[in-house]
C-alpha cells in the first residue's frame, strides 16, 4: 500500500501558518508529513522561510497522529552534527515517536549563510557520511568525542533520548549518495521517480526499507490560475540537483529560470482540479518502487482550499488506483 503525504513548504508560507496547513492536513487523512528546512526561498515570488525546526516543534504539538519528517536537513554547513542529533531526539519526543530524521548534502542556497565556501559534491557526501557517523554515535547514549577530517565533537552528550531513536533517512540523486544511503540510512529519499536509485540504493544495503518519493502539483479550480502560480512559484524545480545545490541566492534562480515558460511548467505539474492528471503524476513513483509519496501543493494562499479538494476528491483517487 502506498502511503501518500502533505508537504510543510517552509519556502512558501509563513510559521503559524504552516502548523495550521498540517493539522489540516492530518484532518484530511495525509498518512504522513514532510518538512523542508531553508534559509532562503527558491525564488522571490514564494516569499516565505521560516526556521523549520520551530515549526515541527509546534506541529508535534498542534496535531497527534500524522508522522513529521525533515525533508531534507544538510547536517554538515550551517548545523553542526550534535546539534542536529540534539534536534531530532527532541523531535522524537514532543511528537511521541512520530519524527523521521531526513538528512542531505545540502544546497548553497541555505548553507553560505555561514561562510566559509560551498564544498565539492564528493566533500559533501565525505561530510554527510561524518555526520550521520556522529549523530548515530549520539542516538546510541553517554559522552562522545569524535576527531574526523571535517568535524570534531568534545565530550558531547545527548541528556533526553527518547526510547525509539528517529530513523535515519538519506536523499539521493545518484550512485555515490545511494552507496552512502544504503549503507547509512534506514529509509531513502529521493525526487525524482526512477527505479534506478531505488535499484543502487537496494545494492549496497538498502533492500526492504522504506523509499519516499515527492512531487509538486498545484490545485486551483482554474487551470490557468494554477498554471500561472506553479510557473512563479516553482520554475526552478525541473533544473536538476546538480543546479540547484550550487546556485547560492534566490536571484541566482530567477536568472538560471528566465526562459522556462508556462508551458513547459504545466507539462512536468499537474495543475487544475482533474483528479486523474494528478494520479497520472503520483503513478511513476509507484511505479518505480517508492513506498511514500509526498505532495508539495505549490502556493501558500491556495492550502485552505486544496487540503478541502484533497480530503474529498484526491486523496480517495490516489489510493483507489494506487493501492
Amino acid at each position: 500500500m502506498v502511503q501518500i503525504g502533505y508537504t510543510m513548504m517552509t519556502e512558501q508560507a509563513g510559521p503559524r501558518e504552516l502548523v495550521d496547513h498540517l493539522v489540516r492536513a492530518e484532518e484530511a487523512g495525509y498518512d504522513f508529513s514532510v518538512t523542508s528546512d531553508h534559509y532562503f526561498p527558491w525564488l522571490r515570488s514564494q516569499g516565505h522561510s521560516p526556521y523549520a525546526w520551530s515549526v515541527l516543534g509546534a506541529a508535534a504539538q498542534a496535531t497527534s497522529r500524522i508522522p513529521l519528517m525533515t525533508y531534507v536537513t544538510c547536517p554538515t554547513v550551517r548545523y553542526h552534527p550534535a546539534v542536529v542529533a540534539q534536534k531530532a531526539a527532541t523531535m522524537q519526543l514532543l511528537s511521541e515517536g512520530r519524527f523521521r530524521l531526513g538528512l542531505g548534502s545540502g544546497e548553497n542556497l541555505n548553507e553560505h549563510v555561514v561562510g566559509g565556501g560551498w564544498p565539492s559534491v564528493d566533500v559533501r557526501h565525505e561530510m554527510l557520511e561524518e555526520a550521520v557517523e556522529i549523530i548515530r554515535a549520539l542516538f546510541e547514549g553517554g559522552h562522545v568525542n569524535h576527531r574526523g577530517p571535517h568535524f570534531d565533537v568534545e565530550s558531547a552528550r545527548l541528556w533526553d533520548l527518547p526510547d525509539q531513536l528517529p530513523p535515519i533517512g538519506i536523499a539521493v540523486s545518484g550512485e555515490q549518495s545511494c552507496t552512502l544511503a544504503g549503507r547509512l540510512a534506514d529509509l531513502v529519499i529521493a525526487t525524482e521517480p526512477k527505479a534506478g536509485l531505488l535499484d543502487a540504493f537496494d545494492r549496497h544495503g538498502g533492500e526492504g526499507k522504506p523509499r519516499v518519493g515527492q512531487l509538486p502539483v498545484c490545485y486551483d479550480p482554474d487551470r490557468d490560475a494554477a498554471v500561472k502560480r506553479a510557473h512563479a512559484q516553482f520554475r526552478w524545480f525541473g533544473s536538476g540537483w546538480k543546479v540547484n545545490s550550487e546556485l547560492p541566492h534566490p536571484d541566482s534562480f530567477e536568472a538560471a529560470t528566465q526562459f522556462v515558460t508556462p508551458d513547459d511548467v504545466a507539462d512536468a505539474i499537474p495543475c487544475g482540479d482533474e483528479p486523474e492528471d494528478f494520479v497520472e503524476a503520483v503513478r511513476p513513483y509507484a511505479e518505480a518502487g517508492f513506498t511514500e509519496i509526498a505532495l508539495v501543493q505549490i502556493g501558500g494562499e491556495s492550502q485552505p482550499a486544496y487540503l478541502d479538494w484533497a480530503a474529498k476528491t484526491l486523496l480517495p483517487a490516489l489510493h483507489d488506483a494506487l493501492d
